[in-house]
């Protein structure tokens, strides 16, 4: 009984706050941060971000935080889907961000659970073994429910999932520390019809994140 209240009075705080947050996602501007290649470097805002197509890419500088796991620096680690960060989710106890990304590509709900409970690099990692193609149709499954990859619903499920994660109070204060640096990932797949979530997304979702909680949090 304790366990099912407090479940009930964790969903309406999510739900309170994802609001709010979609109320402020409303009026915020993002500006895409484009790459430019000059010579052999790669170059973002005027900064160096990859000597050339054979070195790894720059994780921080004093403008940005570039995202992905196995780059140099904490935060473009600790900001990472795949960093494992423990959170409640419509019903669901999820080890990472990128255990959602990875389990709504399994139809089948026993299957999805299981990687729900996974790693983030083990989830990443099992998208192999599963013998549903979400990209036939464009169609990802959430508890059997199925969400078209680009619609608003899906959107507004994945802005749950961040808000879902706001409540672990590491990734808050993981954000907060970017301060007022552009959040990219450059790493990040930028076809909608190869990815659930694109490097433009992933980009927006985040900075929008980070300048709520700079302001909310």
């Amino acid at each position: 009984m304790f366990l099912i209240m407090k479940k009930l009075l964790l969903d309406l705080k999510i739900k309170k706050e994802l609001k709010r947050f979609q109320n402020f996602k409303k009026n915020y501007v993002f500006c895409k941060k484009e790459v430019e290649k000059v010579g052999e470097k790669y170059f973002c805002d005027g900064e160096c971000v990859r000597e050339n197509n054979e070195s790894e890419f720059v994780g921080e500088t004093e403008k940005f935080v570039n995202v992905g796991y196995k780059l140099h620096g904490a935060l473009p680690k600790i900001l990472s889907n795949l960093f494992p960060y423990t959170f409640y989710f419509k019903g669901h106890i999820l080890h990472s961000a990128e255990s959602f990304f990875q389990g709504i590509k399994f139809k089948n709900k026993k299957a999805q659970k299981l990687v729900f409970l996974l790693s983030g690099l083990d989830a990443n990692n099992i998208k192999a073994g599963q013998d549903y193609d979400w990209t036939a149709d464009n169609t990802i499954y959430f508890w059997g429910k199925p969400y078209k990859r680009n619609s608003k619903e899906y959107e507004n499920l994945v802005d749950e999932l961040y808000i879902s994660l706001l409540q672990n109070p590491l990734f808050v204060d993981a954000l907060k520390a970017v301060k007022n640096r552009h959040i990219l990932h450059l790493l990040g797949e930028q076809d909608p019809l190869k990815t659930v979530f694109t490097r433009q997304e992933f980009e927006r979702e985040l900075n929008c994140l980070k300048d709520y909680c700079l302001i909310y949090k």
